[in-house]
């Protein structure tokens, strides 16, 4: 009998054993902020943090806080008047009208563009103020307030013409630079120089004090519990939200580290005149800028255009309007800026606008660590760098070094932070952080 080939017996499935079974997958460990175990290695982990961060180029402002206490230093063991009150106090009066103009450098450098004009703009600044408030008897206010517009429209012009033109800002604002100084120089008329009022409006921003000793210590201790209170609310505002925030023990040293140079300069201050109105304007500016540069829409514009301009326009930045608005507060600030070079010597010149003006303001937001390529910068960069170079110069007048060493000076200064700049980002390139 044949066996029935056309039926075969059903093959039974292999049974998978213990062994062919795969092991069961194992719930994934949540993954852990870094900031988070920085934390809690307390200073050992701040320490390894501190080193990453040197490894992968991500600096932030700790070179030019070095080099300042260096400066100090150096000028103080070779002067003692160095870091006397009335030097100290002279120097931040004399800093606020470059560092204004260098705060509105700032944010054209975030873009990555450069405004070459800001030195001409605030020449001619001063002399619309003069040239109204003294020849046609307009109101000293209200002349300051014209002479801050034409600031304004000189700068609107030059994002017009970059923004919507096409030209490259570089030689708009090139041609503003010549432009607006002639402008200046007609303005000014045959004479070339125009007194103001030593007792006016404009003279007070930088021969105003306020002698109170409770105004310098009131506002070092607003900035103090300013700070304590923003980082105090970030914090809670990132644990409310499940993220990686500052715990209380190190607000409040943070804190503490401000306090001692905020008060130990109003003590100081108090030596002397007291506080220079001039010193709390240009901190107040800082301030209000720095908070719209980072904490709203409009500074995230300016930074995502500085990053990269297609990505920007793809997610719906109306990248001309920023522009043009961006050359507008830099005009707006030159002429500010203005105001307190003319309120140091009470007048408005020819020589006004003119001289190492235009590189002192770029070389402080440079200094200060505002990036060249654009994306990264503060307001604060400001501040630093216009400080560096006022010390470098301050110390250099007590010693009777001549301004020639001056200028090589602050060109190797302003050479090592474009190098620390571009090492940095470099290794940020390298550490995939760019």
């Amino acid at each position: 009998m044949t066996a029935d080939l056309s039926k075969e017996e059903p093959k039974e499935e292999p049974k998978e054993g213990p062994a062919d079974t795969p092991p069961p997958a194992e719930a994934a460990a949540p993954p852990v902020d870094p900031r988070l175990l920085v934390r809690e290695e307390g200073f050992a982990g701040y320490w390894s943090e501190f080193r990453r961060k040197l490894r992968s180029g991500e600096l932030g402002s700790l070179p030019v806080v070095v080099g300042l206490i260096v400066i100090g230093l150096v000028f103080q063991l070779r002067d003692s008047a160095f870091l006397g009150a009335e030097n100290l106090s002279n120097l931040f009066v004399t800093a606020a009208g470059t560092g204004l103009i260098a705060v509105g450098v700032v944010f054209v450098l975030i873009l990555g563009e450069i405004d070459l004009s800001v030195g001409s703009v605030s020449g001619l600044a001063a002399a619309v103020l003069a040239v109204l408030s003294v020849h046609h008897g307009v109101p000293e206010w209200l002349a300051l307030l014209i002479a801050l517009v034409t600031g304004a429209l000189a700068g609107v012009l030059h994002g017009f013409f970059f923004a919507r033109i096409g030209v490259p800002a570089f030689v708009v604002t090139l041609a503003g630079l010549l432009g607006w100084n002639g402008l200046m120089l007609q303005v000014l008329g045959s004479n070339g120089t125009i007194n103001l009022d030593d007792s006016g409006l404009v003279a007070d921003l930088t021969n105003h004090y306020f002698t109170d000793i409770s105004a310098a210590y009131g506002l070092a201790t607003l900035g103090v519990a300013v700070f304590f209170l923003a980082s105090w609310r970030d914090a809670r505002r990132r644990e409310a939200a499940g993220v990686p925030s500052r715990p209380l023990s190190e607000i409040v040293l943070r804190t503490a580290a401000l306090a001692v140079p905020a008060y130990a300069v109003a003590w100081l201050l108090n030596q002397y005149k007291g506080l220079p109105l001039a010193l709390v304007i240009f901190l107040g500016v800082v301030v209000a800028l720095d908070f719209a540069l980072r904490r709203t829409s409009y500074g995230r514009k300016i930074f995502a255009l500085g990053g990269s301009v297609e990505a920007a326009r793809r997610a719906g930045v109306n990248v001309a309007a920023v522009r043009i608005s961006v050359f507008a507060l830099s005009g707006t600030m030159a002429a500010l800026g203005g105001m307190f070079l003319a309120s140091q010597i009470n007048a408005a010149n020819q020589s006004s606008g003119a001289g190492s003006l235009l590189m002192n303001a770029i070389a402080a937001a440079v200094i200060g660590g505002t990036s060249l390529f654009g994306g990264r910068g503060s307001t604060w960069s400001a501040l630093l760098g216009v400080l560096v170079i006022q010390s470098i110069a301050s110390g250099m007048a007590l010693l009777g070094i001549a301004s020639a060493v001056q200028y090589m000076i602050t060109g190797a200064v302003l050479l090592a932070a474009v190098v620390i700049d571009s090492l940095s980002r470099r290794t940020q390139k390298t550490a995939g952080r760019v």
